[in-house]
């Protein structure tokens, strides 16, 4: 074959090569390639401790968990096992572990799923409380944890019991919005019986506690 007819096919060639080219740049530049459309891990870390330090260089909250993985398509990440301590000038300790959980792209809001037990740490001011849930969303730049379904609050001398929550870590502020039942001992326990609420003895179904001033 002469060489005068060869070179339209080497053009048509070079031409179809560089058309896949740009269909394949342009398919990864606008998300299209596989491993960004597939929900799968690009790396697993186990064992592992991230900590939050505030301006004055102190530690603030502490992440640790069994077992990480992220997830590059909607830069997500799972935890196995994992627990948060946050400790803030002026407030009290708390510590929280769960089965699960996923962290925000920020990092600053934190899911927890599955036997979620929260425990604020006893101060000058009140007992050591504990809050046990299924489901427990944190915000720890507002120094906050909420969920929408059942939980109950222990304290020493009372509980509470009841569906959606809200926990202000700042104000020691705990709200409770349905289906609320409460349980409160008088402090000479020998002396008198514990007291129990039923339900709808608060009205609205809603709870408060809070610290005094």
């Amino acid at each position: 074959m002469s060489t005068t007819r060869l070179f339209p096919l080497a053009l048509m060639l070079a031409l179809a090569l560089l058309t896949l080219w740009l269909d394949h740049q342009v398919r990864f530049e606008e998300g299209g390639h596989p491993s960004l459309r597939r929900h799968d891990p690009d790396y697993l870390v186990t064992n592992f401790t991230t900590t939050t330090y505030n301006r004055e260089g102190n530690a603030e909250t502490v992440l640790s968990a069994a077992q990480m993985q992220h997830y590059p398509d909607d830069d997500s990440t799972d935890v196995s096992a994992p627990r948060v301590m946050q400790a803030k000038p002026a407030q009290p300790r708390f510590t929280v572990q769960a089965d699960r959980g996923k962290i925000s792209r920020e990092g600053d809001e934190i899911f927890l799923y599955d036997n979620v037990v929260l425990v604020r740490e006893a101060d000058s001011a009140k007992p050591e409380a504990r809050m046990t849930t299924s489901f427990l969303h944190i915000l720890r730049d507002r120094s906050l944890v909420r969920t929408d379904r059942e939980v109950l609050f222990e304290e020493d001398g009372r509980s509470l019991r009841g569906r959606g929550m809200e926990y202000h870590n700042a104000t020691r502020e705990l709200f409770l919005r349905d289906d609320v039942h409460a349980r409160f001992e008088a402090k000479n326990a020998r002396a008198a019986h514990p007291v129990a609420r039923p339900p709808g003895a608060l009205r609205g179904g809603r709870a408060s506690v809070a610290a005094p001033p």
